[in-house]
């Protein structure tokens, strides 16, 4: 124990040697610093890595060479302002698509509340007229006598406003508006997912065609502004724009473009059956039903004004026939009233023209694509086959028949409608 206490104790206070090993402080003079990049070095290494020339670079200036943009850059920040852009329409096009649907839903509403309003008030206009008769005289004929009386003024005056606005036209146009938005922006969705790179032109035709259905289905109330709802002659609706549209082939992947001598035929067959059959039928019909409208817009509040006149004179020495007008009047415009927003007839004329609209449209694309004579320029024939069937309802087989068929053939094109 003592013998390792000794050795410890030994260890322990013995100096410690230890030598440190420095390398050689080399001089001064012998040291090689490090070239630091210059300016130009740095933008020689960049250009490489862009694969850009170097000439292509430079411009000469009066102060000698200067470097120039990066055409490069400048497409790709091109590019990036072209899909900004096309996303701008894109948000605006669905705001819109919303607008329309709550406007549509609220114009719907005004024709049911004004149209159960003025029946209320005519029905009421109509049994105090006949109270009035058998009331006698002294107050209670005074007193029903001017109630009727302003009842029917008041149906009248509210009748005429709602005869000229046509809630429920107005309700259909916002319908129709809606959906033709919601078609712009599934066009636009699918222009940015065909086309890596939208271009300048895809901006412009969209913008154009926002345009033209804010003029086709306005929203204000306004004189000039809102689509006249008895136009002296009946056309189409018209919904694109008014100028000739080269939709060129997405899928052109032989020299004919899908293109075929009978396929022409095909086409210029079903283009006649659309003339003949579908386009003039909507037409015809827009215009019978423009006729009953007017009608039925008019004999309203011509029959609430013979009744206020007829109980306005209830009481008198003549006092049978008034009372037949006081009464008979009112209730057969509540008839009137019922048929014509109850039936719902602007609508159905906006229908129509809007139905003739899709006809025409479908005419004007066929048509577009025959007469360009550049093969390679056209929509591809398979394409615009498919979604002509597609539009009419009809099988690619059962349209290849309808257009074979000869001008004589009574069926019409379009089996949606």
């Amino acid at each position: 124990m003592a013998t390792l206490q000794a050795s410890a104790n030994k260890l322990f206070l013995s100096p410690i040697k230890a030598t440190l090993h420095l390398p050689n402080r080399p001089q001064m003079s012998n040291v090689s610093l490090p070239k630091l990049p210059t300016r130009k070095n740095l933008i020689l290494e960049e250009l490489k890595k862009r694969s850009i020339r170097i000439d292509d670079c430079y411009t000469a200036t009066s102060n000698g060479r200067k470097l120039k943009l990066d055409m490069h850059d400048d497409k790709a920040s091109s590019s990036t302002e072209v899909v900004a852009e096309i996303y701008a329409i894109m948000e605006a096009v669905a705001d819109r698509v919303e607008m329309h649907t709550n406007i549509g839903e609220q114009r719907n509403n005004w024709n049911n509340l004004l149209l159960t309003s003025i029946n209320a008030i005519t029905i009421t206009a109509s049994t105090m007229a006949g109270l009035a008769a058998i009331a006698g005289s002294g107050a209670p004929l005074l007193a029903l006598k001017l109630s009727s009386t302003l009842l029917y003024s008041a149906a009248t005056a509210i009748m005429l406003v709602m005869n000229k606005i046509q809630p429920s036209q107005l309700a259909e146009e916002q319908r129709n508006a809606a959906r033709l938005f919601k078609q712009l922006h599934n066009e636009i969705k699918t222009t940015l997912a065909l086309e890596k790179t939208p271009t300048h032109a895809d901006v412009k035709d969209a913008m154009e065609k926002v345009f033209a259905l804010d003029k086709a289905y306005p929203l204000p109330l306004l004189n000039g502004v809102m689509l006249d709802k008895f136009p002296k002659s009946v056309s189409p609706a018209v919904w694109w724009p008014q100028h000739d549209q080269k939709r060129k082939s997405l899928t052109n992947t032989d020299k004919n473009n899908g293109w075929s001598v009978a396929l022409e035929k095909e086409m210029k067959g079903v283009l006649g059956v659309l003339k003949r059959k579908d386009s003039a039928e909507y037409m015809r019909l827009s215009k019978l039903v423009l006729k009953v409208n007017k009608v039925l817009a008019i004999t309203g509040p011509l029959l609430t004004t013979t009744a206020a006149i007829g109980s306005a004179f209830i009481g008198s020495s003549t006092s049978p026939p008034f009372v037949v007008m006081g009464v008979v009047g009112g209730a057969l415009a509540s008839v009137v009233n019922t048929i014509e927003h109850g039936g719902q007839v602007g609508m159905v004329f906006e229908m129509y023209r809007s139905c003739a609209g899709s006809f025409q449209l479908l005419q004007e694309n066929i048509e577009s694509a025959l007469e360009e004579r550049e093969v390679g320029r056209r929509e591809n024939g398979e394409l615009l086959e498919m979604k002509v069937a597609l539009q009419l309802g009809r099988s690619l087989s059962d349209l290849r028949r309808l257009g074979d068929c000869d001008g004589g053939h009574e069926e019409f094109a379009s089996k949606l409608f």
